[in-house]
């Protein structure tokens, strides 16, 4: 299965990542590489395998609307399993995304 979003960004990355490309690429640890080919292979290509499934399979009204609801989780998990701070203003924010998503749910009926 080819991801086409990737197929379609390569050339924008592909600037950008020679335009940014160290100029030895010694000092770039085996660690590097390692985390660059897991991002690489599992959150951009598996995902979005799964992502597209997922719209194929539960609509791309409903699946989108549900998707705006990822930064509140991901803050929620920052803050519980990172121990990040968070703020008052971002969980304002992240509450104003919840009241938009349910009444858009609701009133798309």
């Amino acid at each position: 299965m080819i991801s086409w979003a990737l197929v379609i960004a390569l050339p924008l990355a592909a600037a950008v990542a020679a335009w940014t490309a160290p100029a030895a690429w010694t000092g770039v640890s085996a660690g590097a590489w390692f985390s660059l080919g897991y991002i690489s292979l599992f959150s951009m290509w598996i995902g979005f395998i799964f992502w597209y499934r997922g719209l194929a399979q539960g609509g791309i009204a409903a699946v989108g609307q549900l998707q705006l609801l990822q930064p509140f989780f991901g803050l929620a998990l920052a803050g519980l399993v990172l121990h990040e701070t968070v703020q008052p203003a971002m969980i304002a924010v992240m509450a104003g995304v919840v009241i938009c998503v349910f009444g858009a749910k609701r009133f798309s009926r």
